[in-house]
């Protein structure tokens, strides 16, 4: 979906829910953030920087900065689950007692540390997407971006997963997570951007949210 006319600013540290139909063009913007598609018109800021003039050598020190939890999981299933979360690290060259400290902290966040020598598909649907999460977190980037992580979940796992993401942001994390799941997004009383057709047309505050004032 081609987005146009959407301007909006995150503060750092806050959480930010991204919602509207089926090809709004939530996926889309954050690819744009992620870099993974170029904005044609206008600018995507982070942190000051013009994402839309970044050069493929400083794109990936960019990304390092910002962590992606996909809807599928992208797991690699010929790896453990501590290779998996370890795979942005080791790509980064960094020591392997290092490695080994983050990824194992980054499991236990999230609740999965004792299945840290499991293969991916031993693993439950909900358990896959905390693999994901911890993969996304262990490089401590200061933003976190979610592609419909509760998308194939019952809703017990969505609000589990849900909480995390405060968890995180409590810590100081911008959060900016793409879903359709209103129920949810109203119990965490965050900030919601509204998209249609590829534009931005509402952006509706938290203290809205935590007045009833979403529809």
């Amino acid at each position: 979906m081609a987005l146009r006319d959407i301007s909006f600013h995150i503060e750092p540290g806050e959480m930010v829910f991204l919602t509207g139909h089926s090809g709004a063009g939530k996926s889309t913007l954050l690819r744009l953030i992620l870099m993974l598609e170029k904005a044609t018109r206008g600018q995507v800021l982070v942190d000051g920087r013009n994402l839309s003039k970044t050069s493929s050598r400083m794109s990936a020190q960019v990304r390092r900065n910002i962590g992606m939890i996909f809807q599928d999981h992208k797991l690699l299933s010929d790896k453990t689950v501590f290779d998996n979360v370890a795979l942005p690290l080791m790509i980064a060259g960094m020591r392997y007692a290092d490695i080994r400290k983050r990824v194992r902290a980054s499991l236990d966040m999230v609740g999965l540390l004792s299945k840290e020598k499991s293969w991916p598909l031993a693993l439950s649907g909900g358990e896959q997407q905390r693999v994901g999460i911890a993969r996304a977190i262990v490089g401590m980037p200061p933003v976190l971006l979610a592609d419909e992580p509760t998308g194939n979940l019952d809703p017990n796992l969505s609000a589990e997963l849900f909480r995390l993401f405060k968890q995180l942001n409590d810590q100081g994390v911008t959060v900016l997570i793409a879903s359709h799941d209103l129920a949810l997004i109203r119990s965490l009383g965050q900030r919601v951007l509204v998209l249609s057709q590829g534009g931005l047309v509402d952006d509706i505050s938290a203290a809205d949210i935590a007045g009833g004032g979403a529809t």
